[in-house]
């Protein structure tokens, strides 16, 4: 899979709806971003806690997606952590996501939220998810 079908792919669903784009998928890491707009604000009028969460997740899915092992039929998150630093009213946020265990049952993701304009970490994210596999 590219980077376009992971686009393509991503459109119909929760990413595409936020406005995700990836711009990287590859062994072992992946990166997308979000242009900040009005739908992605909570009502304090900072950025929602849950667009920052749902970029990184996406990151994570789709690099998880990318190194699923032999014989697996998907995956799922069973627990993600953030821990949020800064955030943002404008402009672009992008996230990176690397691969820290690729196991046989459990893969585990780490990411970095930032904001493009100042190049400040606004959040990091932890991911663990379940590789599955078909019924025998």
């Amino acid at each position: 899979m590219d980077v376009k079908q992971l686009n393509e792919i991503c459109a119909n669903g929760l990413p595409g709806h936020m406005g995700i784009e990836v711009n990287h998928c590859g062994d072992g890491s992946t990166s997308a971003h979000i242009d900040v707009q009005s739908q992605h604000m909570a009502p304090n009028g900072f950025l929602h806690a849950g667009t920052v969460v749902t970029l990184a997740d996406t990151c994570c899915g789709n690099g998880c997606m990318m190194n699923l092992p032999e014989g697996a039929s998907g995956f799922t998150t069973i627990e993600l952590k953030s821990n949020h630093l800064g955030t943002a009213r404008e402009g672009r946020i992008e996230c990176t996501a690397t691969l820290v265990h690729k196991g046989r049952t459990t893969q585990v993701w780490d990411a970095v939220v930032s904001n493009k304009e100042t190049g400040k970490t606004m959040a990091l994210f932890r991911c663990t998810q379940m590789i599955l596999y078909p019924k025998s």
